[in-house]
């Protein structure tokens, strides 16, 4: 079973892609900011991250810079997840590390075809 690292502050937007998710067999760990993040994907070892961009204690796009700094980190992708749909806040977000973006409100089956296809469309 593929496990994603879900980075995100806010509990209703977590609780919805927890489920969302698991109902599609993936595992789901959380991380609440960018600190959390960077602690989880080194301990956890997610085959995939989604990174929200508004985080507290330190923005998506400085724990993806930091993440991409580590050995286990430096291949994982990395989705980006912002409100912020501006083609700089693309930019940035690319510039940081991440491999792809999806503004919010998330579109799910996109985002679930996006997951699939970095993880090979496998989920075990």
């Amino acid at each position: 079973m593929a496990k994603i690292l879900l980075v995100e502050d806010n509990e209703m937007n977590r609780d919805v892609m927890f489920r969302l998710l698991s109902r599609r067999g993936f595992q789901v760990v959380f991380a609440e900011d960018g600190e959390a993040a960077i602690d989880q994907a080194l301990a956890e070892k997610p085959d995939l991250v989604l990174m929200d961009i508004s985080l507290p204690k330190i923005d998506g796009y400085e724990a993806t810079r930091r993440l991409r700094n580590t050995e286990p980190g430096r291949d994982i992708p990395i989705i980006a997840l912002t409100a912020h749909a501006m083609t700089s806040d693309r930019e940035k977000a690319f510039e940081a590390g991440c491999t792809d973006f999806e503004t919010k409100p998330v579109e799910f089956p996109r985002l679930l075809a996006k997951i699939e296809s970095y993880l090979g469309g496998t989920k075990s």
